[in-house]
């Protein structure tokens, strides 16, 4: 992608080599779990990063969630040595964005609070700016109407954690520019993400959805004493968790169909898995349930901490993914 950062640019961009995609410097709005992740990764790959959250402890929760992940990224191959160095912390708003080639915004999700971020944003930041919020909540075009330039702003949602996870959906709003989402996807791709484009806005986006549809039905299971957390962890991580990672629903139920593909699949045995869709289950999160699912998350996990647990996972999601992308390149 073209670099289409303005002349006056200062001296510090113009000797700064350019990153991904051209872009050199980013600014990432609010500082937790998702924003800690996009910084790491922004920094790894060679971008000027600023912060900004109003939080007095952001400053340390970032530098110690950075540190943290370090690791993840030094095993895909991302350089790590000096990591910080090129990252800023900033608690006012419209200076952080100042000289920002990309704006990835991981606020609040209500729509008066991001509309108010933008606002401020779009009034302060470079024209050459591109504009991403990672809400899953509030769908672009609601955001955009706080602005004067709507076709700016992209939806661009990772999936947790941003830094490892491939997935980042890009969703434009009713007046987003197709250039933004040209942009956005360029980018990401750049940053080694996979960028999906929907075709439309929906509530949740896609892959929160489907997580949504698979967790409710896995609530009312142990709810029902079926099997316990446990149990059914085994049973998805030993079953579709593995199936699905190399091959998604669709594509599964085509191979499932033999030689007459998804078709034969769907005439055959999707009436039958149909007729079973009335009887799942529609558990609530009242009180006794969350007390049992708590009660059996702290006989399953606490013996571990979340960080060794998520470290653990890390690796093994870095693992599935190197051995996904060298079946990937021996395919080609």
């Amino acid at each position: 992608m073209p670099d289409t950062r303005p002349t006056s640019a200062t001296r510090a961009d113009q000797e700064s080599p350019a990153g991904p995609g051209g872009y050199r410097s980013a600014t990432v709005i609010g500082a937790g779990v998702i924003g800690t992740s996009w910084t790491a990764l922004f920094l790894a790959h060679g971008l000027r990063v600023t912060v900004t959250d109003p939080r007095p402890e952001a400053e340390q929760q970032v530098r110690a969630g950075v540190e943290e992940i370090a690791p993840s990224l030094a095993a895909l191959g991302l350089p790590t040595e000096g990591l910080t160095d090129r990252l800023r912390f900033e608690p006012d708003l419209a200076a952080a964005v100042a000289d920002a080639d990309l704006v990835q915004e991981n606020g609040p999700e209500r729509l008066g609070v991001k509309q108010e971020i933008w606002r401020t944003v779009e009034q302060a930041a470079p024209a050459h700016a591109l504009f991403a919020t990672s809400t899953s909540g509030v769908p672009a075009t609601a955001i955009a109407e706080a602005l004067e330039q709507p076709g700016r702003l992209v939806v661009g949602h990772p999936f947790n954690p941003p830094h490892l996870v491939p997935l980042v959906e890009v969703v434009p709003g009713e007046r987003t520019a197709p250039e933004t989402v040209e942009r956005a996807c360029a980018l990401y791709t750049a940053l080694g993400k996979k960028p999906q484009v929907l075709r439309k806005e929906i509530p949740g986006f896609v892959a929160n959805r489907l997580q949504s549809a698979l967790f409710r039905e896995a609530v009312h299971l142990v709810a029902e004493g079926v099997v316990t957390e446990a149990e059914l962890d085994a049973i998805v991580t030993d079953s579709i968790g593995m199936r699905w990672a190399v091959a998604g629903p669709f594509r599964t139920f085509h191979l499932g169909g033999g030689p007459g593909g998804l078709p034969h699949f769907l005439t055959h045995l999707g009436t039958q898995m149909a007729a079973g869709w009335p009887h799942l289950g529609r558990p609530l999160l009242d009180e006794s349930t969350v007390a049992l699912l708590t009660q059996q998350a702290q006989d399953a996990f606490g013996t571990e901490s979340v960080a060794e647990l998520a470290e653990r996972r890390d690796r093994a999601q870095i693992a599935l993914m190197n051995a996904l992308g060298a079946d990937r390149v021996e395919q080609a």
